[in-house]
């Protein structure tokens, strides 16, 4: 999709902004505690995943589940971390308008997020499910749209309707808002995850000091994370709590470069991926 030079050139600036500042500020909701993560280089994914923009946890030990962004074939990589391609799932003809992340559920299902929208003018907006283990793997929609949008696009200031970010969590899908507008609130939203024509609920918000690029949570249900540009922010996740009303954390990352992808290994260890297809693994110091 066209969109003008500034808007190409917005990740680059609203990246280097992101690593001047440092730790994201206190914005009402409570401090972010410094995350106590060891951060180590594990590889690159394999050359066709050069553009890798989500990652989700395979059933094989070490495996993660990848895609291509928006205008790659449709197609999901299962990898042996860090580097093995072990079997390549064809969806065509799905279309892939601008993927952007990729979770699981708990049966094993995936999820594709088709909800890329730089210009925030799209009204096709899309998560995909489909079972990798079937030999012909069928494949559903989840459409959606978003309650707050009136306008397509909005004045430039209220351009907070691109996603690059969610997980499934007890058969509900979590949308991170990726704001365009310079403010950089995100949003988070759900959806049930169940095909179908959706309106998402607009569940929180919190003001942060850069972009969303994916998110996952972690086995145990305890800990949700969020990647942005230069860190990952992690949240406990309460009952009862709104997500970001609890204990926050932050871990800065500022050699991992443009990061697009995020998976938990375990409940203590975590994979990054960035738009150059390397890998950073993330793993709790005891």
């Amino acid at each position: 999709m066209p969109y003008l030079l500034r808007d190409a050139l917005f990740p680059i600036v609203v990246f280097l902004h992101a690593l001047l500042i440092g730790a994201p500020a206190n914005h009402g909701r409570g401090p972010f505690k410094r995350a106590p993560y060891a951060v180590q280089r594990m590889g690159r994914l394999p050359a066709a995943l050069r553009e890798s923009s989500g990652l989700a946890l395979a059933d094989s030990a070490q495996g993660v589940w990848s895609h291509g962004d928006g205008g790659t074939p449709a197609c999901l990589f299962l990898v042996v971390l860090p580097h093995k391609t072990v079997r390549l799932l064809d969806l065509a003809p799905l279309p892939n308008t601008d993927w952007e992340d990729l979770t699981r559920d708990a049966a094993g299902c995936l999820y594709i997020g088709d909800f890329g929208n730089n210009a925030n003018q799209r009204r096709n907006l899309a998560i995909y499910r489909t079972n990798p283990r079937a030999g012909q793997p069928r494949v559903d929609t989840i459409a959606f749209r978003y309650p707050d949008q009136r306008d397509f696009p909005p004045r430039r200031s209220r351009r907070n309707f691109d996603c690059e970010a969610f997980f499934w969590f007890n058969d509900t899908l979590h949308l991170f808002s990726k704001d365009r507008s310079r403010q950089q609130w995100v949003k988070h939203y759900v959806l049930p995850a169940r095909p179908g024509r959706h309106v998402a609920v607009l569940r929180d918000s919190i003001r942060l000091n850069r972009p969303i690029t994916s998110a996952d949570i972690s086995p145990d249900g305890r800990t949700v994370a969020l990647l942005g540009y230069g860190g990952v922010f992690l949240f406990a996740q309460q009952p009862g709590q709104r997500l970001f009303d609890g204990r926050k954390q932050f871990r800065a990352l500022p050699t991992t470069g443009q990061a697009e992808g995020v998976v938990f290994l375990n409940d203590s260890t975590l994979v990054v991926s960035n738009e150059k297809g390397r890998l950073y693994r993330m793993a709790r110091r005891r």
